[in-house]
């Protein structure tokens, strides 16, 4: 265990006062009237002013720093004028040590205060004790100990000293961690062999069980299904699905599990008993967890691809089927010109028909293609690669357990059947074998099959039909697999009964919706009528843009060009001129020297002394991933090592550390003045940005509109201000609708966002009503907006009634009965989603799939339904608010462009090959972005005033159309050198000197 949490530097710096916001100035140096006279009962104005110092810092920082004279000037400043003394007269305070500590005591004992004793330690030890099983990060810790310091009102000690009690706590965390664990090593017998065994290298793998456990499939093949099915035999052996790991706390079991996945065999084989095997006890249970989802995922997707092959071949026999029917479409013509000219006597139409020829005739009659049956001959087009299926599908069939309700009991029962079969190697399906499952578009297939008793086709068919249907049940949740994580049982996703009875008053409370169904059925019909209103009031002008053609149906012309000022491009220019030009590198340290942004990236072992070099090597890391160059070429182009950059990146750079470093840039940015005129950082959007891939990837997709082979797509969400808030990687040919409100729901910034834009892809019913259940906004720009099903709440007469223009267009009437049965459902199931209860793209993925039997579904569906009519009506009524969503979407764009540039090594074609690296380079990238950003709206800040200085009137509605996203002036290419001292010193009071204007 690391005792030391602080650098030197870092013990000095807690020592002292921090810088204080304006928030922290009014709440924590405000004087009441009796605090006022409490000052005023001591002697000497330097005395008064450093007694009301010292009483407001120990509520604000829980101790009282020894240089009370170097409290922040703004602070002193607003007591001294309270208390009508001179700033000047706190600069003797505290010279005599013993006058300082008096007055200290006093205070304490005002505000009830106390020193810490014997009983505050060891109350302090159980809490932090408590906590490192939670968190290990010292930091952390130390924070969490400072904040129970302050609640209990016991003055903190030395930093030092607290510093000794966190490397304490964590030492007890992990010695109960192996009390905790040691019931399951002793529970099977060799159980600590098995387990080391795992550090040794195993002949037929080349490689130790620990890497082989860690390393996921790159491509859906039935070898990857079978190299799956063959860990998950193997974790089963060892009944890591069956460890019950439930006496660590989540948080602890992610960590020990981080640090197995991320140390290598022999690192491990050197830690001592008590350390190595609760984190090889985690990892195991983990991983048992993880590779039963990756063979659910691997055998939806390898046969999702033969169904996708199937379809493709389907596509090109068809188009061949057209193309041979040509001559038999010109016979057709042929014969009906005869058959159809009333000229030609009924008599005499025989020997016209034989005049065309009967050998040809006959050809046509005998060539022509057999009738298509209802799916056009998919399902026969599959059953040609019935062989392949094969391979895989009945390994995961008898390895996989599956369950499901009522309505999934048939495809149940067809799968046990089918399990049957291939265990004793029979051929024929029984006759009782349920078919209810089968589509109708299908059953044709069946029904030839049993009519000519060919039991292998009926086999074949039956078969795929059962593999098609589970991976379609498994998809919408109808089908679940019990120990699994992503295809869990849906009831599991959201809160239970019990948990949400004590807690729906106050999501109704937090979300402003109401738990009566009748009362919200009330309030959205007022508002869907308020919208219509104003739609009705566009549509009776007719001379807008949004009008109704003659036939009654909405014409909806795209936006014209946003009218950029003049003035903008003028101005843009000069500032351009006045901006620095940095290298990257010498822009990421700048930044991080303002924001610390880096001191989120921590070592997965909580380790948090940091030398130069160290951060030297993180930033070299974060430009690696950003750009493309790899650690290879970051190598070459720096003369950094590849084993450090490995290293480091391996320890540092991960999606924890990542995302909270890039809070902190947009929590940084969030609070610069210029932000403000881009926008209230109420308003975000999110879209899909494609990379071509290079080598096998499970996450790579081909798509011929983008890529020449394959890709990967990110999907992120940006703010108003132009900050990046959110990064995933998704698979490219994934539909976007899931993944809108993930990171929404998971803003770790301050971004107060309540309004979301995305285009078309994004749109779903099921979001609709999702936004509006957890209190959001969700406003898509729809193509073919005009198209869509809009429903109203009466009826059709009525609606035409109160709106003649706007009242034909609601074709669907929304049905009340099934939106208000379910809408305490609904109401559970929102809260599930924004109390972290359930992933958001995971419910709304099994949601959007879900058929009509599905009741809850359904209801959302529904609501989402009225939710998008209200919608549209707003959107279509007002230009305003059109341009504002377009706007927004457009800022995606220019950010899009900005990262497309920065990550431009190797053609900008992404080579990791699994989905944690992807995610964790698009995340580097993403924090790039936003340094730079934020470091040209600051720089902009600075020409500006330089400019308004010099004279220059600028407008700010001019200046809102100058966009940070751009790289013009910023050096992405050539070498990278990290001389942090160099760098910094180069800087005037934090800031690089600003260019000279051309004359």
């Amino acid at each position: 265990m690391a005792t030391q949490v602080f650098s030197a530097v870092e013990f000095e710096r807690l020592r002292g006062f921090p810088e204080i916001d304006r928030e922290e100035l009014v709440r924590f140096f405000t004087l009441t009237p009796a605090d006022a006279a409490f000052v005023r009962s001591h002697r000497g104005s330097g005395n008064r002013l450093g007694v009301a110092v010292q009483l407001c810092v120990l509520p604000w920082l829980g101790f009282v720093p020894d240089d009370v004279a170097s409290a922040p000037a703004e602070a002193v400043l607003r007591l001294a004028e309270h208390l009508r003394l001179p700033v000047d007269a706190l600069g003797g305070y505290g010279d005599r040590e013993q006058t300082r500590t008096d007055h200290l005591v006093e205070v304490a004992g005002l505000l009830g205060w106390r020193s810490a004793g014997d009983v505050e330690f060891k109350e302090l030890d159980q809490f932090l004790a408590a906590r490192a099983l939670e968190h290990d990060s010292p930091k952390l810790l130390f924070r969490l100990g400072c904040d129970y310091l302050r609640s209990a009102r016991v003055i903190r000690p030395g930093p030092e000293w607290l510093s000794r009690r966190v490397a304490a706590a964590r030492e007890m965390a992990r010695t109960e961690t192996f009390q905790r664990v040691e019931p399951l090593l002793d529970a099977r017998k060799g159980l600590r062999v098995e387990l080391d065994g795992l550090l040794a290298v195993d002949p037929e793998l080349g490689s130790t069980r620990l890497h082989w456990l860690t390393t996921g499939p790159t491509r859906a093949t039935p070898a990857a299904v079978k190299a799956e099915l063959a860990k998950l035999g193997f974790l089963r052996g060892l009944d890591a699905d069956e460890l019950d790991l439930s006496g660590l706390p989540a948080e602890r079991r992610r960590f020990l599990a981080t640090i197995g996945r991320r140390s290598t065999a022999q690192a491990l084989s050197r830690r001592e008993p008590e350390r190595r095997y609760p984190i090889l006890l985690t990892l195991v249970a983990q991983c048992a967890v993880e590779v039963l989802d990756e063979v659910v995922q691997l055998y939806d997707q390898t046969l999702s691809s033969t169904d996708h092959r199937a379809e493709r071949k389907l596509e090109e026999k068809l188009a061949a089927r057209a193309k041979a029917s040509e001559d038999r479409l010109g016979l057709l013509d042929e014969v009906l010109s005869v058959l159809t000219d009333p000229d030609v006597a009924d008599e005499a139409v025989g020997a016209m028909l034989r005049g065309i020829g009967m050998d040809r005739l006959r050809r046509a009659r005998e060539s022509g293609p057999r009738r298509l049956p209802a799916d056009h001959g998919h399902l026969e087009t599959m059953e040609a690669s019935y062989a392949h299926v094969r391979e895989f599908a009945p390994a995961v069939l008898a390895a996989v357990g599956f369950a499901g309700g009522t309505a999934a009991g048939p495809l149940l029962e067809a799968v046990r059947v089918l399990v049957g079969l291939n265990a004793t190697g029979a051929r024929k399906v029984p006759d009782d074998a349920p078919v209810e499952f089968v589509p109708t578009r299908w059953r044709g297939y069946l029904e030839r099959a049993a009519a000519d008793g060919d039991v292998t086709g009926y086999r074949h068919y039956w078969e795929l039909c059962v593999l098609l249907a589970l991976r379609d049940g498994l998809r919408c949740g109808d089908v679940f697999v019990p120990g699994s994580r992503r295809y869990a049982d849906p009831a599991s996703y959201l809160l239970s009964p019990e948990q949400w009875e004590p807690r729906r008053a106050e999501f109704c409370a937090l979300v402003e919706r109401s738990p009566d169904a009748a009362q919200t059925w009330a309030a959205t019909e007022a508002e869907l009528d308020r919208g219509l209103g104003d739609l009705e009031a566009v549509l009776a002008g007719g001379a807008g843009p949004i009008r109704l053609s003659e036939a009654g149906e909405l014409v909806i012309p795209p936006l014209s060009a946003e009218s950029v000022p003049d003035d903008a491009e003028v101005l843009r220019g000069e500032l351009m001129e006045l901006l620095p030009r940095p290298r990257l590198a010498s822009l990421l340290i700048e930044m991080d020297n303002r924001i610390g942004f880096t001191d989120a990236l921590v070592h997965a072992g909580g380790k948090s002394a940091r030398s130069p070099e160290l951060t030297r090597n993180i930033y070299a890391c974060l430009i690696a991933q950003a750009t493309n160059l790899g650690l290879v070429g970051m190598d070459h182009s720096s003369g950094i090592p590849y084993y450090v950059l490995a290293w480091t990146a391996e320890w540092y750079l991960r999606e924890d550390t990542l995302r909270a470093a890039n809070a902190m840039i947009v929590n940084y940015h969030h609070s610069l003045g210029l932000s403000g005129l881009w926008g209230g950082g109420t308003l975000s959007s999110s879209d899909g940005q494609r990379f071509p891939t290079r080598g096998r990837s499970i996450t790579a997709r081909a798509m011929s509109r983008y890529f020449v082979d394959e890709g990967t797509s990110t999907y992120t969400h940006v703010s108003d201000q132009l900050s990046t808030y959110g990064t995933k990687v998704i698979v490219v040919t994934q539909p976007e609708a899931p993944f809108v409100l993930d990171e929404i729901l998971g803003n770790q910034t301050d971004l107060p966002i309540i309004e979301h834009a995305t285009d078309t892809a994004g749109a779903s019913l099921v979001n609709f009503a999702l936004f509006d259940l957890v209190g959001l906004q969700l406003s898509p720009r729809i193509r073919d907006l005009g198209r869509i099903t809009l429903c109203r709440t009466g009826t059709k007469a009525d609606a035409a009634a109160r709106h003649p223009h706007a009242g034909p267009l609601l074709t669907r009437k929304a049905n009340r009965a099934l939106i208000s049965d379910q809408w305490d459902d609904l109401l559970r199931l929102a809260a599930s989603l924004k109390f972290g209860h359930a992933t958001a793209s995971l419910v709304v993925g099994k949601l959007s799939a879900s058929g009509p039997q599905n009741t809850l579904a359904a209801a959302l569906k529904e609501y989402g339904l009225l939710r998008r009519t209200i919608y549209a009506a707003r959107y279509l009524s007002d230009e305003t608010y059109r341009r504002r969503i377009s706007r927004q979407l457009n800022k995606g764009e220019s950010l899009h462009a900005l990262r497309r540039d920065l990550c431009y090594a190797h053609e900008g074609k992404l080579r990791h090959r699994h989905h944690e690296n992807q995610t964790e380079q698009a995340l580097c990238l993403t924090v790039m972005t936003n340094a730079i950003v934020a470091w040209t709206t600051e720089y902009l800040d600075l020409a500006v005033a330089t400019l308004r200085a010099g004279g220059r009137p600028i407008d700010d509605d001019v200046l809102a159309h100058i966009s940070p996203a751009h790289n013009e002036n910023i050096g992405f290419y050539g070498t990278f050198t990290f001389e942090v001292d160099q760098e910094l010193a180069q800087l005037v009071a934090g800031y690089r000197p600003l260019r000279t204007a051309k004359p």
